[in-house]
């Protein structure tokens, strides 16, 4: 693993978007600040020979809130970045396709989540694609294909002739799961110089783009709910805890979480399978969307985990389950095929990390593990999962830090983490 990237990322995404493009008549690129929208968005302008209309550009935004019809009319695409700072222009847009609907007119890129756009929902139902753009993945950051999700999602399977071992150390999971998947922060070295970028992009974010949206009352409170998030990364979410930790009532704190939501710092994980039985759990988990700014929020440096204290190996088990989860679900993101994604829990606290159903009803389950040893008290939820779904449970896979690729009781694979992206 290289530990300060260089040189311009090749991103899956760039095919999709240019996929997707072909079919919708407008795509929406959304994804966090600094990410690499812009970049990706550069790149398909070079691609259909077209400039793009910045409205992060304070003059650029003036101009097209003065006249948003004028920037968006016409017969070529028009591609526009941060179109989240003028909000008029989707009516401006909707108004265009109600005269003209074929494919390929609009590619719209923001840092606010679609949803969370004045109108934005009402304005362009049923015209627009939405592609989220996610931090890179361990295989963009390494040059490698990274296809094994899809593989599992078609059915092409898992292909492991004979116990094969991995090469990568738990100092390099580690090392991995702590930079996670920021580029801007991966061009630094890590150390002071990657924690100031931390540092520096979660204040832009919650002084900048969070405002943007609403002007709350008690901004001072976001980081303090932020870090408690944070803490709680790959858990459920439970609101009784997080208002007794932050000092904010339910109402107050669930309206911060969404707009955390919405400038793409944390994300919600559905329960999944609430329909299998009444003792499932219902409430969701709580992910933040980089385990970079995980780790940074929480203080885990690959020194401190290589110390091994009890505590601190709890915490790195969160991460490590945020990393895995973030890695799938960014391929998942390429997926042509509508996937649902969630978890799986009983009451009694068997659990299943994340859960992938295809439109046909078959079922991916992952659970991700720290530890490079996996017991048979490991597989408990995995267990409960396929009493509940027999043979709709394609694959059933455990994640973890060991060296070897091998079958327990026949129909639970057992891999190392890294198989993601070698």
């Amino acid at each position: 693993m290289r530990e300060v990237l260089t040189g311009l990322v090749t991103r899956r995404l760039v095919d999709v978007a240019a996929a997707r493009f072909a079919e919708e008549p407008v795509l929406v690129l959304n994804g966090p600040r600094t990410v690499g929208k812009s970049t990706l968005l550069s790149q398909l302008a070079e691609r259909l020979g077209r400039t793009v209309i910045d409205c992060d550009d304070p003059a650029t935004r003036s101009a097209v809130r003065a006249d948003p019809g004028r920037f968006v009319e016409s017969r070529e695409p028009v591609l526009i970045d941060e179109y989240q700072h003028v909000p008029e222009l989707l009516d401006a847009i909707k108004a265009q396709l109600n005269r003209d609907l074929r494919a390929g007119r609009y590619v719209l890129a923001g840092s606010t989540r679609y949803a969370a756009v004045p109108s934005a929902a009402q304005a362009l139902t049923g015209r627009v694609d939405v592609i989220p753009v996610l931090p890179l993945t361990q295989g963009e950051i390494d040059g490698a294909p990274g296809t094994f999700v899809a593989r599992v999602l078609d059915g092409s399977g898992i292909e492991v002739a004979a116990p094969r071992m991995s090469a990568t150390t738990r100092d390099e999971y580690a090392q991995r799961s702590t930079s996670g998947g920021m580029p801007v922060a991966l061009r630094r070295p890590p150390g002071r110089s990657r924690s100031r970028w931390f540092a520096n992009y979660v204040d832009l974010v919650v002084d900048k783009d969070v405002m943007d949206i609403s002007r709350i009352r008690q901004r001072e409170m976001l980081p303090r709910l932020l870090g408690q998030l944070a803490a709680r990364s790959g858990q459920v979410l439970n609101m009784a805890a997080i208002g007794g930790a932050t000092g904010l009532d339910r109402s107050t704190a669930e309206n911060y979480i969404k707009l955390l939501e919405a400038v793409f710092l944390i994300y919600r994980l559905p329960a999944w399978g609430t329909t299998l039985g009444s003792r499932i759990v219902k409430h969701p988990k709580v992910h933040m969307i980089d385990s970079g700014v995980m780790a940074w929020l929480v203080n885990l440096t690959p020194q401190k985990i290589a110390q091994a204290a009890p505590a601190t190996l709890t915490q790195y088990g969160h991460l490590l389950e945020t990393f895995a989860v973030g890695e799938i679900h960014k391929q998942v993101s390429w997926s042509d095929a509508p996937v649902a994604t969630g978890y799986f829990r009983t009451e009694s606290g068997d659990e299943v990390d994340l859960v992938l159903e295809r439109d046909d009803g078959q079922v991916i389950a992952f659970e991700i593990k720290a530890g490079t040893r996996v017991s048979d008290e490991d597989l408990r939820g995995l267990r409960q999962l396929k009493h509940r779904l027999g043979p709709r449970l394609q694959e059933a896979i455990v994640l973890y830090t060991g060296e070897h690729a091998y079958r327990q009781h026949g129909w639970i694979w057992v891999l190392p983490l890294s198989r993601l992206w070698t």
